[in-house]
């Protein structure tokens, strides 16, 4: 135990009796907090502590929807009878904005719902949940994130507001022993792929691409080979099970024997609907997304443009 009260994920997988790659994954869905220190993330004692209180607490509905192990709607049981916001997508910094959120003087609770884009702003106007993050590229406009909110969420007025320019790429084994360079090496004979779920932002990227290639994805070995994360797609191509899978840099820098081949600079983006802008706890989100302390943090995590983080880019 450090003195700093702060453990490895080493350390935590000890302490729970897992793998040191299922502590990644929590931490990526959001059950766990984390912070890094230069490439290296650490995890707070009494997190963990509280983790495990939770999970004495909740009974097993109720953890199946916190943890996001079966795919239930989120607003049932526990979180309608919780004040707080839900906040749907399956970055990082989400996590993050919901920490600020609960120690913020006009906050309250953050529900994290660890979900794909497409899944995100479904229960954003099915009235499941508050915010949704997204990352959605639009191959004929060639733009983000607009032209699906505008279609997915119909009648309801919404804003978008920037989180972080983040970069998508290929994830190779160390070394890109096999000399990929971009999109059209997808075509290569005998290539093995991982894939990401359908509805999230890094699949969407890669069929729109393959789209506007004209490339027929059922030639892709390991195109229906699925996983849900980045992390866990990374992990493939670092033990060797298949040569590239798609996502974001982040990923890259905390999985060995791995490189990252950047493609694509992508917008990460926050959908709420314009409704409900009077309320303090959205005003709070704002305020948080404005601040210096918000913004350092995620620039210290590396991955991260910040730019025009909090700014309103598009009201639909």
């Amino acid at each position: 135990m450090k003195e700093d009260n702060s453990l490895t994920p080493q350390e935590v997988a000890r302490m729970l009796k897992i793998t040191k790659y299922t502590v990644y994954e929590m931490v990526k869905r959001g059950e766990l907090p984390a912070y890094r220190i230069g490439r290296k993330i650490r995890i707070q004692q009494h997190d963990v502590e509280a983790y495990i209180k939770q999970g004495k607490k909740l009974k097993s509905t109720e953890a199946d929807i916190l943890i996001g192990s079966k795919p239930q709607p989120v607003r049932q049981d526990y979180f309608s009878n919780s004040p707080g916001l839900v906040i749907c997508g399956q970055d990082l910094l989400l996590d993050i904005l919901g920490r600020y959120l609960e120690n913020h003087s006009q906050g309250c609770r953050a529900f994290r719902h660890n979900t794909g884009s497409f899944a995100g702003v479904l229960q954003l106007y099915q009235g499941k949940s508050d915010m949704a993050g997204i990352h959605l590229w639009d191959s004929d406009s060639e733009s983000y994130n607009i032209p699906y909110v505008r279609r997915m969420v119909p009648g309801i007025p919404t804003l978008i507001i920037h989180l972080a320019m983040r970069l998508q790429g290929f994830y190779v084994a160390r070394g890109n022993p096999l000399g990929i360079k971009g999109w059209e090496d997808l075509s290569l004979p005998d290539l093995r792929f991982v894939n990401r779920e359908p509805g999230c932002g890094t699949r969407v990227l890669l069929d729109e691409h393959l789209y506007q290639m004209k490339l027929d994805r059922r030639k892709i070995i390991g195109y229906e080979r699925e996983e849900n994360s980045h992390l866990a797609v990374a992990s493939a191509v670092a033990r060797g099970t298949a040569d590239l899978a798609l996502g974001n840099e982040k990923a890259a820098m905390q999985v060995r024997d791995i490189e990252f081949i950047p493609l694509q600079k992508e917008r990460y983006e926050l959908v709420i609907r314009k409704e409900d802008l009077d309320k303090a706890e959205i005003k709070a989100v704002l305020d948080i997304l404005s601040s210096t302390a918000f913004k350092s943090e995620l620039e210290g995590l590396g991955d991260y443009c910040m730019e025009e983080t909090g700014r309103i880019v598009a009201e639909i």
